[in-house]
């Protein structure tokens, strides 16, 4: 019985996997089309310039890190 699973654990491990990236490439399709748009719309100078200068994928996270960060006038909750 030990024999049979330990052979066919990965067998279905590698078929979850091959699973999970199919579902996974249209989502990340998806949300990088968005970002781009979203990018360019609203986009502050200094986002441009990390574009021309480190390409998309950069000035993407300097983008996303900007929306993330809380605005000065609110404070978390302790």
């Amino acid at each position: 019985m030990f024999v049979i699973a330990a052979i066919f654990f990965p067998l279905v491990l590698l078929g979850l996997l091959l699973a999970m990236e199919r579902v996974e490439r249209p989502l990340n399709a998806a949300d990088t089309g968005k970002g781009l748009e979203g990018f360019l719309d609203n986009a502050q100078p200094d986002e441009v310039d990390t574009f021309v200068q480190q390409g998309l994928p950069a000035a993407l996270e300097r983008y996303r890190r900007r929306l993330r960060r809380p605005s000065p006038g609110k404070h978390r909750a302790a």
